[in-house]
């Protein structure tokens, strides 16, 4: 069983005989290091399952990028706004390190609904999970401080501070990469 067989049977409790129809509808990539899954400006044709790498979701403003998330193995990437309403997108959607990915394209995941009866309950959840992490973040973002976010991130994803820009995680956590840095060296004091 794939990574993204095992993840939908688990969180979806699909039977073998939709998650066939299902995975079938997926193509395996790799995407190269600082190759773009997508761009500014652009509508997303696709969803993709993350098997392993790591991926950046970030927006150009006037003055600096800004990272809205970091993705790692076991998460999916898209836009949903393009997927799901056609819309272009304002993120750009690039692979920090050599990343493969299971893949629908739109066209194909449009016909879900076709062949699994129950696809529009199984994309419901789907897309209440993605709100649901989003709501997550805005709360960290809108009611912890710097070092409660830091702690947060240290806790749930503590790989990224060995495998990403410092830079990017500081954007990510909505603080400068000056804040990062003091946090970082009071954390290493604490450990003295």
């Amino acid at each position: 069983m794939t990574e993204l067989e095992q993840y939908i049977h688990s969180y979806f409790g699909v039977p073998k005989e939709e998650l066939d129809k299902i995975v079938s509808c997926f193509h395996t990539h790799t995407l190269k290091k600082g190759n773009y899954f997508l761009k500014t400006g652009r509508v997303c044709d696709k969803l993709s399952f993350q098997r392993n790498g790591l991926v950046r979701v970030f927006a150009e403003s006037s003055d600096r990028e800004v990272t809205q998330w970091i993705s790692t193995q076991g998460y999916f990437i898209t836009d949903l706004a393009g997927i799901i309403f056609n819309k272009t997108s304002r993120w750009n959607i690039q692979a920090l390190s050599d990343t493969e990915l299971f893949t629908i394209h739109r066209d194909n995941y449009l016909k879900m609904g076709q062949l699994i009866p129950r696809w529009h309950e199984l994309e419901k959840l789907f897309i209440a999970k993605c709100f649901t992490m989003l709501e997550d973040r805005v709360f960290a973002l809108l009611s912890m401080s710097t070092e409660e976010r830091y702690h947060l991130l240290l806790k749930e994803h503590p790989q990224l501070f060995n495998q990403v820009p410092l830079q990017y995680l500081a954007s990510m956590m909505g603080m400068t990469p000056e804040t990062l840095s003091r946090l970082r060296k009071k954390e290493l004091k604490g450990f003295s």
